[in-house]
Protein backbone atom coordinates (compact mmCIF):
# COMPACT_ATOMS: atom_id res chain seq x y z
CA UNK A 1 0.00 0.00 0.00
CA UNK A 2 3.20 2.40 0.67
CA UNK A 3 3.68 2.11 -2.86
CA UNK A 4 0.63 2.92 -4.18
CA UNK A 5 0.02 6.31 -3.34
CA UNK A 6 3.13 8.09 -4.70
CA UNK A 7 1.91 6.42 -7.72
CA UNK A 8 -1.30 7.52 -7.24
CA UNK A 9 -0.13 11.16 -6.81
CA UNK A 10 2.18 11.28 -9.60
CA UNK A 11 -0.87 10.25 -11.97
CA UNK A 12 -3.57 12.75 -10.55
CA UNK A 13 -0.93 15.41 -11.75
CA UNK A 14 -0.32 13.98 -14.71
CA UNK A 15 -3.90 13.68 -15.06
CA UNK A 16 -4.33 17.82 -14.35
CA UNK A 17 -1.65 18.84 -16.83
CA UNK A 18 -3.68 17.00 -19.31
CA UNK A 19 -6.30 18.81 -18.74
CA UNK A 20 -4.80 22.13 -19.05
CA UNK A 21 -3.60 20.69 -22.56
CA UNK A 22 -0.03 20.50 -21.94
CA UNK A 23 2.51 18.04 -23.47
CA UNK A 24 4.32 15.67 -21.18
CA UNK A 25 7.85 16.72 -20.39
CA UNK A 26 10.40 14.03 -20.68
CA UNK A 27 9.96 13.17 -16.51
CA UNK A 28 6.72 12.60 -17.16
CA UNK A 29 6.48 10.46 -20.54
CA UNK A 30 9.56 8.45 -18.91
CA UNK A 31 7.48 7.69 -15.92
CA UNK A 32 4.27 7.24 -17.32
CA UNK A 33 6.26 4.52 -19.26
CA UNK A 34 7.77 2.39 -16.60
CA UNK A 35 4.20 2.55 -14.65
CA UNK A 36 2.57 1.24 -17.80
CA UNK A 37 5.33 -1.81 -18.35
CA UNK A 38 5.46 -2.45 -14.36
CA UNK A 39 1.84 -1.64 -13.27
CA UNK A 40 -0.90 -0.79 -15.07
CA UNK A 41 -0.96 -3.01 -18.55
CA UNK A 42 -1.04 -6.76 -18.36
CA UNK A 43 -1.00 -10.05 -19.78
CA UNK A 44 2.84 -10.35 -19.17
CA UNK A 45 3.18 -13.73 -19.39
CA UNK A 46 -0.04 -14.30 -22.09
CA UNK A 47 2.18 -16.19 -25.39
CA UNK A 48 1.09 -15.06 -28.86
CA UNK A 49 -0.01 -18.44 -30.68
CA UNK A 50 0.29 -17.51 -34.13
CA UNK A 51 3.68 -17.68 -35.92
CA UNK A 52 5.16 -15.24 -37.26
CA UNK A 53 4.15 -16.41 -41.41
CA UNK A 54 4.15 -14.23 -44.27
CA UNK A 55 -0.06 -14.96 -44.05
CA UNK A 56 -0.50 -13.54 -40.67
CA UNK A 57 1.86 -10.55 -40.92
CA UNK A 58 -0.23 -9.81 -43.88
CA UNK A 59 -3.34 -10.77 -42.00
CA UNK A 60 -2.88 -8.75 -39.19
CA UNK A 61 -1.68 -5.71 -41.30
CA UNK A 62 -4.98 -6.20 -43.04
CA UNK A 63 -6.99 -5.60 -39.67
CA UNK A 64 -4.37 -3.09 -38.45
CA UNK A 65 -6.28 -1.30 -41.56
CA UNK A 66 -9.39 -1.12 -41.27
CA UNK A 67 -9.17 -0.60 -37.00
CA UNK A 68 -6.03 1.06 -36.05
CA UNK A 69 -4.97 3.17 -39.32
CA UNK A 70 -6.82 6.52 -38.51
CA UNK A 71 -4.59 6.98 -35.57
CA UNK A 72 -1.61 5.35 -36.17
CA UNK A 73 -1.15 5.76 -39.80
CA UNK A 74 -0.51 3.10 -42.10
CA UNK A 75 2.63 2.34 -41.21
CA UNK A 76 1.92 1.78 -37.48
CA UNK A 77 4.43 4.99 -37.29
CA UNK A 78 1.69 7.83 -37.40
CA UNK A 79 2.88 8.85 -41.15
CA UNK A 80 0.17 11.25 -42.34
CA UNK A 81 -1.29 11.53 -39.28
CA UNK A 82 -1.89 15.02 -38.54
CA UNK A 83 -3.17 15.14 -34.65
CA UNK A 84 -0.29 12.64 -33.45
CA UNK A 85 1.97 14.58 -32.19
CA UNK A 86 -0.70 17.37 -30.27
CA UNK A 87 -2.59 15.19 -28.65
CA UNK A 88 -1.57 14.71 -25.04
CA UNK A 89 0.06 12.86 -24.84
CA UNK A 90 0.65 12.02 -28.14
CA UNK A 91 0.43 8.83 -30.52
CA UNK A 92 3.19 6.55 -30.31
CA UNK A 93 5.06 5.48 -32.96
CA UNK A 94 4.86 1.39 -32.58
CA UNK A 95 7.77 1.49 -34.19
CA UNK A 96 9.50 2.81 -31.54
CA UNK A 97 11.69 1.24 -28.71
CA UNK A 98 9.07 1.81 -25.91
CA UNK A 99 6.13 0.33 -27.62
CA UNK A 100 8.62 -2.86 -28.99
CA UNK A 101 9.63 -3.78 -25.65
CA UNK A 102 6.15 -4.58 -24.48
CA UNK A 103 5.66 -8.33 -24.66
CA UNK A 104 3.06 -10.27 -26.49
CA UNK A 105 0.75 -9.97 -24.22
CA UNK A 106 0.99 -6.79 -23.44
CA UNK A 107 0.40 -5.72 -26.62
CA UNK A 108 -2.46 -7.84 -27.10
CA UNK A 109 -3.72 -6.14 -23.19
CA UNK A 110 -3.33 -2.60 -24.97
CA UNK A 111 -5.55 -3.60 -27.81
CA UNK A 112 -8.51 -5.18 -26.01
CA UNK A 113 -8.48 -3.10 -23.35
CA UNK A 114 -7.09 0.10 -24.18
CA UNK A 115 -4.82 2.76 -22.22
CA UNK A 116 -6.44 5.30 -20.05
CA UNK A 117 -6.53 8.49 -19.96
CA UNK A 118 -4.54 8.09 -23.59
CA UNK A 119 -6.77 8.42 -26.40
CA UNK A 120 -6.17 4.62 -27.07
CA UNK A 121 -9.59 2.89 -27.41
CA UNK A 122 -10.14 -0.42 -26.05
CA UNK A 123 -11.52 -2.99 -28.71
CA UNK A 124 -12.80 -5.76 -26.71
CA UNK A 125 -16.41 -6.57 -28.42
CA UNK A 126 -15.34 -5.20 -31.44
CA UNK A 127 -12.14 -7.43 -32.31
CA UNK A 128 -11.83 -11.33 -31.35
CA UNK A 129 -8.80 -12.60 -29.98
CA UNK A 130 -7.16 -14.32 -33.01
CA UNK A 131 -7.57 -10.66 -34.74
CA UNK A 132 -5.79 -9.05 -31.96
CA UNK A 133 -2.99 -11.71 -31.97
CA UNK A 134 -2.77 -10.93 -36.06
CA UNK A 135 -2.29 -7.16 -35.12
CA UNK A 136 0.14 -7.86 -32.73
CA UNK A 137 2.33 -9.93 -35.13
CA UNK A 138 2.22 -7.29 -37.76
CA UNK A 139 3.08 -4.73 -34.58
CA UNK A 140 6.97 -7.07 -34.31
CA UNK A 141 7.11 -6.17 -38.45
CA UNK A 142 5.72 -2.65 -39.46
CA UNK A 143 7.32 -1.41 -42.40
CA UNK A 144 9.57 1.67 -43.07
CA UNK A 145 8.29 5.00 -42.12
CA UNK A 146 6.52 6.28 -44.77
CA UNK A 147 6.51 3.71 -46.95
CA UNK A 148 2.79 2.75 -47.10
CA UNK A 149 1.76 6.75 -47.51
CA UNK A 150 -1.06 8.70 -45.52
CA UNK A 151 -4.63 7.13 -44.28
CA UNK A 152 -7.12 7.67 -47.26
CA UNK A 153 -8.43 9.89 -44.46
CA UNK A 154 -5.82 12.40 -44.58
CA UNK A 155 -4.32 12.46 -48.35
CA UNK A 156 -6.59 15.25 -49.60
CA UNK A 157 -7.89 13.08 -52.17
CA UNK A 158 -11.53 12.35 -51.00
CA UNK A 159 -12.52 11.18 -54.26
CA UNK A 160 -11.36 8.82 -57.08
CA UNK A 161 -13.08 10.97 -59.96
CA UNK A 162 -14.40 14.51 -58.13
CA UNK A 163 -16.58 15.22 -61.54
CA UNK A 164 -18.38 12.48 -60.83
CA UNK A 165 -18.56 12.35 -57.01
CA UNK A 166 -17.34 8.65 -56.71
CA UNK A 167 -15.85 7.73 -53.73
CA UNK A 168 -12.59 5.36 -53.50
Amino acid sequence: MQHRSPILLFLACLSLMACKGKQPGTFETRSMQWIKHHVTVGGKQAKNPLTATTENIEAGKQIFGYYCVECHGRDGQNTGVPFATSMSPPVPSLASADTQRYTDGQLKWIIENGIFPSGMPASKGTLNDDEIWHIVTYLRHLPPAGSLGEPRAYDGNEFENPEAGQPK
